[in-house]
């Protein structure tokens, strides 16, 4: 194991603290993104059943993330970390119909499909690296 991961930073807190408050700080952003395009989504019928799966896929990826920054065992950990990755992929899934139904444009949704796919991709290594140490 990398002993400079643990050492103390700057700001008072190890690399891995460091790197768990920036990721969640991340998925917070990424809530707040969702909640502010849901709220800007056209009236129709199927942009808002689409924005209320969104919304709740969208903004539950970073409290799953704080859940699992709270978990007992490696064993739940692992089991948090897997349900942040499936609301991340739900969430990317909603946004490419959003996109590919045309309801919103895909310029528009673009860096935010982007930040999602980036952040399954964290979640993605996080959970490996997990498995991987306790097999």
């Amino acid at each position: 194991m990398n002993q400079m991961r643990y050492e103390q930073r700057d700001s008072g807190l190890s690399l891995v603290e460091e790197e768990r408050v920036a990721l969640s700080e991340r998925t917070k952003t990424l809530a707040l993104r969702i909640i502010r395009l849901c709220e800007a989504m056209p009236k129709k019928q199927s942009a808002r059943i689409l924005s209320r799966q969104l919304l709740r896929s969208g903004t539950s990826i970073g409290a799953n993330y704080r859940e699992a920054n709270r978990a007992r065992s490696d064993a739940e950990f692992i089991s948090k970390i897997g349900e942040c990755l499936r609301e991340s992929d739900e969430t990317a899934y909603w946004l490419e119909l959003l996109r590919d139904a045309e309801i919103i444009p895909s310029t528009r949704l673009q860096d935010l499909h982007d930040e999602v796919n980036q952040i399954i991709a964290i979640f993605t290594t996080i959970s490996k690296k997990v498995k991987s140490r306790i097999s």
